[in-house]
Parts: structure tokens; C-alpha cells; sequence
């Protein structure tokens, strides 16, 4: 189940999240869903006029709901303990979202410019889901679907390989540091 961000008055986005959420105010400030309808029409070629608006109104509530995601992310990383694991992850995505230029420049494209942010987004919470628990309840596998049809599959495998990097060098990281507490037997 996915969060709804119209339901969730109790989040104070704060720091990292506050400035996502200007960003992504300001790029509905610069062709807000008109420019995503642009985009999709021209991602999904053949689509029909309604088609096209219900992809930009869908595409408009994945990226407004990407500090939702991260927040609840964050309350789950520190109720399981797991802030080590989860919060590298995190800061890595945020810190693409917060980047000016990355693969599709949100200043240059407005909304359309941050399907990539929420993408990667989206696979990284994905890989965080991979372990032996679920670390969410969310079906996120329709979101990343369709936010790869929009951003292209060459993008979205730049993406990929960001997000399972960033998991590797994560997963590097906390071997290197069990190995050095670890006494021999």
C-alpha cells in the first residue's frame, strides 16, 4: 500500500526534505502539467489525448509524493534499527534529487526533469525492499513501471546502476567495518 500524501498531515518536512519539496514546487512553477502532458506525449507515442493527461496527472502524484516515501523510509529505517543500512541509501537519492543537473535537468525540463529523481527514488527503496523482510509495505513495482516508460530505458539503466552502486558500495562499507569489531576465534 502506498502512502497518500493528502492523508499524511502529521509529516514536517524538514532539512533534505523541505528542500525537496521547494524543488519540486518550483518546477510545477515552470510548466507544471503541461509540460509533463509534453513529455508523455512524446514518450508514448501513439497515446491518445486523455491518455496523455491521465500519464501527466499520474506522473504529477508519484513525484509529489517522493518526500512521503523518503520520510516514511526514514521512521521505518530508525523504528527497525536500521539507519546504517537505509540511510546512506536515502541521503544517495536525496542527494541526486537535490542536484541542479543530473540526467534530466529539473531546471531546464520543470516536472518532467524530476522523473528521473523519483525513479531513482523508487529503485532504491525497491533494493531496500530486497532482504530477507520486506522494509516497506508498499508495492512500488507500478510506480517504477511507469516512470521507466517516461524517462526511457537508457536512462532508467543509468539509474539502475546508480541505485545497485550505491546498495554495493553500502553493503561493501558494512563488511569492512564488521570485519575490523570482529575478534578471531
Amino acid at each position: 500500500m502506498e502512502p497518500d500524501p493528502q492523508r499524511e498531515p502529521d509529516i514536517v518536512f524538514t532539512g533534505t526534505l523541505a528542500d525537496i519539496v521547494a524543488i519540486i514546487e518550483s518546477a510545477k512553477a515552470r510548466g507544471g502539467r503541461k509540460a509533463l502532458e509534453k513529455h508523455a506525449a512524446k514518450m508514448l507515442p501513439g497515446a491518445t489525448e486523455a491518455e496523455i493527461r491521465e500519464a501527466a496527472e499520474v506522473a504529477a502524484e508519484v513525484i509529489e509524493s517522493i518526500p512521503v516515501f523518503l520520510a516514511r523510509a526514514r521512521q521505518e529505517a530508525g523504528e527497525r534499527g536500521l539507519e546504517s543500512i537505509a540511510g546512506p541509501l536515502l541521503d544517495q537519492a536525496e542527494r541526486y534529487f537535490l542536484r541542479p543537473v543530473d540526467l534530466m535537468p529539473e531546471m531546464t525540463q520543470g516536472l518532467p526533469g524530476l522523473l528521473d529523481d523519483a525513479y531513482l527514488v523508487i529503485r532504491t527503496l525497491q533494493n531496500l525492499d530486497k532482504g530477507r523482510e520486506p522494509f516497506l509495505d508498499w508495492d512500488l513495482d507500478d510506480p517504477e513501471r511507469f516512470l521507466r516508460r517516461l524517462i526511457g530505458a537508457q536512462v532508467a539503466q543509468r539509474l539502475d546502476k546508480l541505485a545497485l552502486d550505491a546498495m554495493r558500495e553500502v553493503s561493501a562499507h558494512l563488511s569492512d567495518m564488521w570485519s575490523r569489531l570482529s575478534h578471531p576465534a
